[in-house]
């Protein structure tokens, strides 16, 4: 079964919503720049209001590494999507250092699970991807020049469907709505698909009606 995270949530009803429409991940944006930053506050209530069965990811861009672990600890998050320029050697790093940072039983499985978005064009080179092993997901986004995501553009899929022979689980994002999503599940057949402004009535607030329309035409797949 596709799983579904719905990402940009930036208050608690629209996150106990979500949960409660059948969501698995919730995600909530860190980056400063972001029509949808979340505070810290916040992020640790919707945590706390989430069941067990959904996930709050965090999504950052380049963040500081020990900054990057504190919001994780205190918000209580799950997952991070690292949606910037972060190296192997960066998301090394964090594996490394959450061990002694975070309490395992805090976390999923034990362990903070790493989604590395990448921004997809035309001339995106797959050999990029091999040096991300040591991550959990890949997740593709399309790429706009100067916007890390939330871009409500698609891509061409027929590269996803290539990045997926790497093994890696794949988040599709960039672009999905209710009415293109089963198409590009029945394409690409990834781990989860990612929707953010398909399913908005602002950048602040999700429209339901537009979310339920979403996770039942995922569920039919």
């Amino acid at each position: 079964m596709t799983r579904i995270k719905i990402c940009g949530i930036t208050n608690e009803k629209d996150a106990v919503w979500a949960a409660s429409a059948g969501v698995d991940f919730i995600g909530l944006n860190f980056y400063k720049n972001s029509p949808r930053k979340i505070s810290l506050d916040m992020a640790k209530r919707i945590s706390a209001s989430l069941p067990e069965f959904v996930k709050s990811v965090g999504v950052f861009v380049d963040e500081d590494i020990e900054s990057l672990l504190k919001t994780v600890k205190k918000a209580q998050i799950k997952a991070v999507q690292l949606h910037g320029n972060e190296s192997p050697e960066y998301c090394a790093e964090l594996k490394e250092k959450v061990t002694t940072a975070i309490p395992a039983d805090t976390l999923w499985e034990g362990a903070l699970k790493i989604i590395k978005a990448f921004r997809i064009e035309e001339n995106f080179q797959m050999e990029r991807l091999a040096d991300y092993q040591n991550i959990d997901y890949f997740l593709l986004d399309t790429f706009v020049k100067d916007i890390p995501g939330g871009t409500g553009q698609t891509f061409n899929w027929d590269l996803a469907v290539e990045i997926k022979k790497t093994a890696k689980p794949v988040f599709l994002s960039g672009g999905l709505t209710p009415e293109n999503v089963i198409e590009a599940i029945r394409k690409v057949e990834p781990f989860a698909v990612d929707v953010c402004s398909g399913i908005e009535r602002t950048p602040t607030r999700k429209d339901y009606d537009k979310m339920l329309a979403f996770i039942k035409a995922v569920r039919k797949t």
